[in-house]
């Protein structure tokens, strides 16, 4: 992807998502899980591996480990960060497996609700 077709990324973080955005990108629990742990990110920056390795975790499949880690490494490198990105969220570099998640309080209030209604209830 060239520069010139990151910058609109860039001026999308700094604006707030719809809710319609926001509700639409919490209503996968795979996608809910990746924004779980990169909120949780101090530097906001995550490796691809350690948020493949927190999912398989939160989805708890023991059996047919393997697999189940390359089925979500595949839905989130053409599924999952390729939408966050579109709606400003974060900024994913395939060279370097590295995301950069992008800070947005609309976003992390629901993201917030959702952990507690997901974890707690």
């Amino acid at each position: 992807m060239g520069k010139t077709e990151r910058e609109p990324t860039a001026v999308k973080a700094m604006s707030t998502p719809s809710l319609d955005v926001v509700f639409n990108l919490l209503s996968v629990r795979r996608r809910r899980y990746a924004l779980y742990y990169l909120a949780d990110q101090d530097d906001g920056i995550a490796t691809f591996d350690k948020l493949v390795d927190s999912i398989l975790t939160r989805e708890a499949e023991t059996e047919h480990r393997d697999e189940h880690r390359t089925q979500i490494q595949t839905s989130l490198q053409h599924v999952h960060l390729p939408r966050l990105e579109d709606a400003g969220i974060l900024e994913y570099d395939a060279r370097s497996d590295t995301i950069r998640y992008w800070e947005q309080p609309t976003l992390e209030e629901w993201l917030e609700h959702a952990r507690h209604k997901e974890f707690i209830d």
